[in-house]
């Protein structure tokens, strides 16, 4: 058998890894002897048997000299690791960055200032800042100026001379600021829209959006006893005659009037606004509502029992999926100048009225012994929650609006015909399963009628150009996926994110519009998120690897050039420290073809002890995750963790298991309607794997994770009670019922309409097959997974009488975990664990 490894580069130290060269990783084919020796290492291993008995100092060292990892280090506030870069954008002469930095010892974060030429960073001024938070910032058609917000006020900046003048100065909240095309500023105030008339210095109001009805259609609603009440008594009469009277001579006013303004636009009662945006030439809005009436109950709630008036407070939490309402948008486009509203009608979509659910309800209703009927009906659709769903083209003829159905199966990218103000749909992505929350970038290229988008629709997230009045054209193809997309100034090309080279390897790539020429900008290895600059002649690229925090860097966008580090804040103490650098292996599969990524930690001379090795398998959170990249992880405290184990003799893995993110859409939808069986049984292709090819005993391994990793890790004990001799699970879900609407419906629809899929995929249906030691950790303020989910586990443990298990709960601790000595104690229960029984 081969075993394809990805080896991160060897060292002795971490100092290795903060080279400024492209330390490109590399792939090779390894066969099963060499591939146990080709190992990423950074420290010898250090035999430690004592720590779960004994509490060891933050700083140790060995009797042969070498630094040990402790958990008081690694578990203690992280400031001491370095505070990488955060929130970093381009300044606007393309040769200044700025980013954010956390404080030492504070919640704060600052911001700083530095050359492309990679002079020292200097920290803005607090009075300066107005003039630089313009990360967000639109530039008008002529590329002359820009507008932004900075703390509710607008802001307009010359691009020549970088000088800035202050538009509004309110104690009302302004944004969503913008160019129109007749060189105005528009912004928004609440439901409000206004036009800024730089030249004339007048403010004009475009848009009130009215949420409640209007005032004509409540004239004619009277009920019967009030048309009877005017009818009988004169004096009502009359009153209403002088209103009305008052009412069409302020209406005769302002039409008559030009410095009076009639822009009231009335949407309903018991509305909420989702969408609105204007137009560039100021004259329409596209506008999307939803009812505003909540179905919380009383008992959406999470109690506060550590409050700082010493009450036990009950904080307002999200509906289960299981109570979850249905839920639609109603569409408007408003005509600025008429003043007329035209709603847009979903009956136009293609699959708008499919029950595309008649085939697992059929399921459902079969097991209750009653049979489907299906039959077509309206769908509930929305617009869809991406980033900027609704998109005008930059001469304000053209607008596109991305939609998605309430449950999950359809995505549709449409423009609205503003002739005959109506959707047409330009493009439909359906998915059996679900369509995904990623990858709906979407945008306008040159001229009037083409668009640009991101699909799975071959399975792996690709970019595509479509003219309104034609087929699709496929820009990008092949196995991977890409992500993070920017058309040039220019429109002439595309930048974007992609793992073209490896699941686990993110390079920024180009291809052109035309030509469709796919072409590398990257050859850094590991992990590269990126931004252009203004002049699209270079990026700015936060880079990682698997043993070192992000940094960022400069690259040109000319042939051959090299990528410059500009930051340097990981701190010494940190690359100092013995951390083992993992390998990313690809652990053949006995489920499908495409093996599963893992990362993998080996101790020194592993292969050649007489006694067979430990192990400990972890699982990531989120199930759409990926952690076996080869940039840095955000489970940072999992990654020196996992050091101190190998330091201890342990063999570590960490597995993308079906569901997780970077492979394909089959990948990820390999557990609709069934969540931890297909993550389970790649987990036992890990431990078969370990106990093959890593000399582990297959008796003495053990398994923890968080959040959806603890779902996995009481899977994996309830289900396959052979595979694992302990395990422990972290702010864990034990039945999906309980979890939040957005997420849940995707994978398993809703309890109504699937209960099946619900009741094989929840923890607390299987629990009696609990036979090995069990630790559950749970946050009592959690507000994502409710401490409730371990409150019915561990009642079903007693009723089941199981006596192996033990529950840490954390009073304070919301799902992720803040205050250092609550992560101390964790992770001491969890070593524990694994000392006792592995």
């Amino acid at each position: 058998m081969k075993i394809k490894i990805l080896t991160a580069a060897i060292s002795l130290s971490l100092v290795a890894c903060v080279t400024t060269t492209n330390d490109q990783s590399a792939e090779t084919i390894l066969s099963d002897n060499s591939s146990k020796t080709a190992v990423a290492k950074v420290s010898k291993e250090v035999k430690l048997t004592t720590v779960a008995k004994k509490v060891m100092p933050v700083e140790s060292v060995s009797a042969n000299g070498d630094i040990v990892i402790t958990l008081e280090k690694i578990m203690s506030d992280p400031d001491w690791m370095g505070r990488s870069p955060q929130s970093w954008y381009w300044g606007d002469d393309n040769q200044t960055i700025f980013y954010k930095q956390k404080r030492a010892g504070s919640p704060l974060n600052d911001l700083f200032r530095q050359s492309t030429t990679g002079d020292q960073a200097e920290k803005v001024k607090l009075a300066q800042m107005h003039i630089v938070s313009d990360i967000y910032a639109q530039r008008n058609q002529a590329n002359t100026h820009e507008v932004y917000t900075f703390e509710g006020n607008v802001f307009v900046k010359e691009l020549a001379n970088l000088s800035v003048q202050q538009l509004t100065y309110t104690s009302a909240y302004e944004y969503s600021a913008m160019f129109l095309n007749n060189g105005n500023v528009a912004y928004r105030v609440g439901n409000k829209f206004f036009e800024h008339d730089l030249s004339r210095n007048k403010v004009i109001e475009l848009a009130h959006l009215q949420l409640k009805k209007d005032p004509e259609e409540i004239k004619n609603e009277q009920s019967y006893i009030a048309s009877e009440q005017h009818e009988l008594i004169a004096y009502v009469a009359l009153q209403k005659r002088n209103n009305e009277l008052r009412k069409n001579q302020q209406e005769t006013l302002k039409s008559q009037n030009s410095t009076l303004t009639k822009s009231d636009f009335y949407l309903g009662e018991d509305k909420r606004i989702n969408h609105a945006s204007l137009s560039p030439n100021g004259d329409k809005l596209i506008v999307s509502i939803s009812s505003s009436k909540s179905s919380q109950a009383d008992s959406d709630i999470m109690p506060n029992y550590i409050a700082d008036d010493g009450h036990i407070k009950a904080k307002k939490v999200r509906q289960r999926v299981a109570d979850n309402r249905q839920y639609n948008d109603e569409l408007f486009l408003l005509d600025l100048k008429s003043g007329q509203i035209f709603p847009l009608a979903y009956d136009v979509l293609p699959g708008a009225d499919e029950d595309v659910l008649a085939s697992v309800k059929a399921e459902n209703y079969k097991r209750e012994g009653k049979v489907y009927e299906s039959e077509k009906s309206k769908r509930n659709i929305h617009v869809m929650q991406a980033n900027s769903p609704i998109k005008w083209h930059e001469n304000g003829k053209q607008v596109a609006v991305l939609l998605e159905a309430w449950d999950n199966k359809d995505r549709w990218l449409t423009t609205v015909n503003l002739m005959e103000n109506k959707l047409e749909s330009q493009h439909r992505l359906h998915d059996d399963a679900w369509i995904n929350w990623s990858f709906n970038e979407f945008g306008w290229l040159k001229g009037d009628n083409t668009l640009y988008y991101l699909s799975e629709e071959t399975g792996y997230s690709h970019l595509y150009s479509k003219n309104l009045t034609g087929k699709a054209k496929q820009l990008t193809r092949g196995q991977f996926e890409i992500s993070e997309v920017s058309l040039t100034q220019d429109k002439s090309r595309f930048v974007f994110k992609a793992n073209k080279k490896h699941p686990g390897i993110y390079e920024i790539y180009q291809v052109d519009v035309k030509s469709g020429e796919f072409s590398a900008l990257t050859n850094l290895g590991g992990m590269n998120d990126y931004s252009l600059s203004p002049d699209d002649s270079t990026l700015l690229i936060e880079h990682s690897t698997v043993a070192m925090p992000p940094e960022l860097y400069v690259q040109t966008l000319n042939d051959n050039a090299t990528a410059v580090r500009l930051t340097h804040t990981v701190s010494e103490k940190f690359l100092s420290m013995p951390w083992t650098a993992p390998s990313v292996v690809a652990v053949p599969s006995s489920y499908q073809d495409e093996p599963v990524y893992s990362r993998v930690y080996l101790p020194e001379n592993f292969d050649k002890t007489s006694e067979k090795n430990r192990a400990v398998m972890f699982s990531h959170g989120a199930g759409y995750l990926q952690n076996s990249h080869l940039g840095w992880s955000g489970y940072f405290r999992e990654y020196m963790f996992h050091s101190l184990l190998v330091q201890q003799g342990y063999v570590v893995i960490d597995m993308d298991y079906r569901a997780s993110a970077g492979y394909g859409r089959d990948w990820r939808t390999a557990i609709y309607r069934h969540m931890g069986k297909p993550e389970v049984q790649d987990m036992r292709d890990g431990v078969n794997w370990l106990v093959e090819n890593a000399n582990v005993d297959r008796k003495r391994i053990g398994t923890y994770g968080g959040s959806y990793g603890g779902f996995l890790t009481l899977m994996s004990m309830f289900t396959q009670p052979d595979l694992f001799q302990s395990g422990s699970a972290l702010r864990l879900v034990s039945d999906w019922a309980y979890y939040n609407h957005g997420y849940t419906s995707n994978i398993l629809n809703t309890p109504g309409d699937d209960a099946i899929a619900y009741e094989r995929s929840s923890p607390i249906y299987f629990a009696e097959g609990l036979e090995k030691p069990l630790l559950i950790n749970a946050p009592m303020v959690d507000d994502n997974v409710f401490f409730q989910d371990t409150v019915r586990l561990v009642q079903r443990l007693i009723e089941l009488e199981k006596q192996d298990f033990e529950t840490a709960i954390y009073p304070v601790e919301p799902h992720g975990f803040v205050q250092p000595s609550s992560w101390l104690n964790e992770y001491r229960r969890i070593y524990k664990l694994f000392e006792n029984t592995l």
